[in-house]
């Protein structure tokens, strides 16, 4: 935590004429624990409300609790050492693209609200694969194939859970995205920062 906040220090006296390579390179050195993390939390205490509320508290749980995680992540990024909004790093693009693909997140709502209305337990499937779309373009600046990882392996796994488990979808569907994400927290968690570094 200490060597990423004197990295994080380092990074905030970098000059605003920096190439876009060594801005890439800057953001690359990112930790991004935080925002995983708080999704763990998250969809944890959403597959608990879908085990013990009805259907209402279930679909409440859904929308509070994936409203909740960025929020969540700002406050895990307190002790992971992160600077999640960039404030070091002014003006770095890299930084600026991640916060809009989370802001993209909230868009698909749009998507979700009238297949839910019509269908109330499609909110797990469509929430749960929509919100994880983001992690693909971020696989890209990352330069690491964690994010596909992420979001293949977390589609494939809720659309199987949406037919093999009608019943149970505000608990498996959830179960499953909180797996997937212990993975990715592995993943980036053993990602040399050497290799972050020289990419």
């Amino acid at each position: 935590m200490a060597q990423t906040a004197a990295r994080d220090a380092g990074a905030a006296d970098m000059p605003a004429t920096l190439t876009l390579d060594e801005q890439l390179a800057v953001f690359r050195r990112g930790r991004f624990l935080a925002m995983p993390i708080a999704g763990t939390i998250a969809w944890t205490l959403i597959g608990v409300a879908g085990a013990i509320l009805p259907l209402v508290g279930a679909v409440w749980a859904i929308f509070i609790g994936t409203g909740f995680i960025f929020y969540l992540g700002l406050g895990v990024a307190r002790v992971t050492g992160e600077d999640l909004l960039g404030k070091t790093r002014k003006g770095n693009l890299f930084d600026r693209i991640f916060l809009m693909g989370t802001i993209e997140a909230v868009l698909v709502y749009s998507i979700a609200i009238p297949f839910f209305l019509i269908e109330p337990t499609s909110l797990p499937l469509t929430v749960g694969i929509l919100t994880g779309l983001m992690w693909i373009p971020f696989s890209g600046m990352l330069g690491h194939w964690v994010g596909l990882f992420h979001s293949f392996t977390r589609t494939a796994l809720i659309v199987a859970a949406w037919y093999l488990v009608p019943d149970g979808r505000f608990v498996a569907i959830p179960a499953i995205i909180v797996l997937v994400y212990l993975a990715t927290i592995a993943i980036l968690a053993g990602r040399p920062w050497e290799a972050a570094e020289r990419a």
